[in-house]
């Protein structure tokens, strides 16, 4: 089985010929980059275009925004932390001087009363 359509040559040849002329036609016909609706299809395109790459700059603009936000927060939150970690390290050292005049305090009561006592004793025996 050679060819099913056994053309000859001519025919063949015929037809390419057909054909080329047909991708001519075809091209010829082809709108200009000139015509109106080739120069309208081009505007709408760009137009298209300009307003993706302003969607996306603005979107790029909302993602800054939102990161320097949450920076910001992040800082405000370090500084609270700071802050918090400050006063109770401050309130700490607060109660243990506290604690420590209590128990100088407390030992000069049990010192008096001890001297009270001895004292007293002293004042007993003679």
């Amino acid at each position: 089985m050679r060819h099913v359509n056994d053309n000859g040559f001519a025919e063949r040849r015929k037809a390419a010929t057909e054909a080329k002329k047909q991708l001519l036609t075809k091209f010829a016909t082809a709108p200009k980059p000139t015509d109106p609706d080739v120069v309208a299809k081009r505007a709408e395109r760009a137009a298209a275009a300009e307003a993706r790459e302003a969607r996306r700059a603005e979107r790029e603009q909302e993602k800054r925004e939102e990161y320097a936000r949450q920076l910001a927060e992040a800082a405000a939150k370090t500084a609270a932390a700071s802050a918090e970690a400050k006063a109770h390290a401050e309130a700490q050292e607060a109660e243990a001087v506290k604690s420590v005049e209590q128990m100088a305090a407390d030992e000069a009561a049990r010192k008096a009363e001890r001297d009270r006592r001895y004292a007293a004793r002293k004042a007993r025996q003679r």
